[in-house]
């Protein structure tokens, strides 16, 4: 049974999810290669993806005991429903108080704020 799309994700979570999104399919062994040192235990890593796994962000296919994990919410839709409820969270649906926040907070370079304002146009 799938959970909630909007869920959020914790930094741990997001991390593991970061691998498996960009590999596809994955083995628990090749999410803990891409794991920064200190590198967590196998254990922990493999709790973690069956956590994800109740929350409906990934599925996974047996190979007799060995297990194949794939994203079943790609990360663009996750991405989307993230950044519409920072968006409505923290800028009260404005686009424009987002745009003046990360002005304000950091350095815009032209090409940037050119970027932004042809994204505005469409």
């Amino acid at each position: 049974m799938k959970k909630s799309k909007a869920q959020e994700l914790t930094q741990a979570e997001l991390q593991i999810m970061q691998v498996v999104w960009a590999k596809e399919h994955v083995f628990v062994k090749d999410v803990l290669a891409e794991m920064p040192e200190p590198k967590p235990a196998y254990n922990t890593v493999s709790t973690f993806i069956r956590i994800l796994e109740k929350k409906g962000f990934i599925g996974h296919t047996a190979y007799g005991k060995t297990y194949e994990y794939y994203p079943l919410i790609p990360k663009e839709e996750y991405t989307g429903t993230y950044m519409t409820g920072v968006l409505n969270n923290f800028f009260g649906g404005s686009l424009s108080r987002l745009v003046s926040f990360f002005s304000d907070n950091k350095a815009i370079s032209l090409e940037e704020a050119d970027e932004i304002l042809k994204m505005l146009e469409k």
